[in-house]
This record gives structure tokens, sequence and C-alpha cells, in this order.
């Protein structure tokens, strides 16, 4: 069984994927936002395809660890997919994983137009990482 991790934006969401043996973390694809009820059946369809028996959701806590309106946000999107999703859900601290994300891409001398396809599925990786660490 995979665990698939979640980095919810407002216009995109990055999907990242575990191996069976949850050691690795590899970015999946990138989910363009359309509505919450379209948004959490691709979500489900993915759980499905893929055998994720759970899935890990990045929680935008601001950088002082207080929640805010994003992590609000975060909350009733998480009730929505556990209305529809039948396994686990956990949620992870975010924060810093795009601008992590993004210094990564850069380094690997990734191009701003390729950088903005594939940050979020690679910040979902890091989400989904920093999950299967805490979990060992």
């Amino acid at each position: 069984m995979t665990l698939l991790a979640l980095d919810v934006g407002s216009v995109r969401i990055g999907v990242a994927d575990s191996d069976p043996g949850e050691t690795f973390a590899l970015p999946l694809s990138v989910i363009e936002r359309t509505n919450v009820r379209d948004d959490l059946e691709r979500i489900v369809d993915l759980a499905q395809s893929y055998g994720a028996g759970e899935i890990v959701v990045g929680d935008p806590v601001r950088l002082n660890g207080e929640r805010g309106l994003a992590s609000e946000k975060i909350d009733r999107f998480v009730e929505a997919l556990a209305r529809r999703f039948t396994g686990s859900i956990h949620r992870v601290d975010e924060r810093l994983t795009t601008a992590q994300a993004t210094k990564a891409l850069i380094g690997a001398d990734v191009s701003r137009s390729r950088r903005k396809k594939v940050v979020d599925k690679v910040a979902a990786s890091l989400i989904l990482e920093t999950f299967l660490a805490r979990r060992r």
C-alpha cells in the first residue's frame, strides 16, 4: 500500500506518492483546481489508482507556528476529503516546502516556466518525506 501527499493551493494541488515500502516520496502530478467537488473526485481517483490507503495533507501553518486563514481553509478541505476518502488522512506542517522546492529546482537549473508546472508536486513530495521520516 502507498500513501499520497497533497500540497493544496488555491490554483493547483501538488500530488506525491510513496513507494509500497514507504521509503521514497515521488512527485506524481499537479491537479489544476476547478471546484472542490471535482478536485476531491480526482484525488480519490488517484488514491484508488495507486492503491493509497492514506493521504497526507500539508497544513499551511504560519511561520510563527500559529494557524491562520490558510489553515482554516485546509481544515474545510480535509473535512470534505474525509467524507469521500475511506482511508486515514494525516496533516503535516508544510512551512517553507514550496520555497524549498523552488530552491531545489533553481539549483537543478530548471527554467522558470517549467518550475511553475512542477513546483507543487515537488512540494508535495517534501511534505510526504517529512511524514515518512516522522513515521519511521
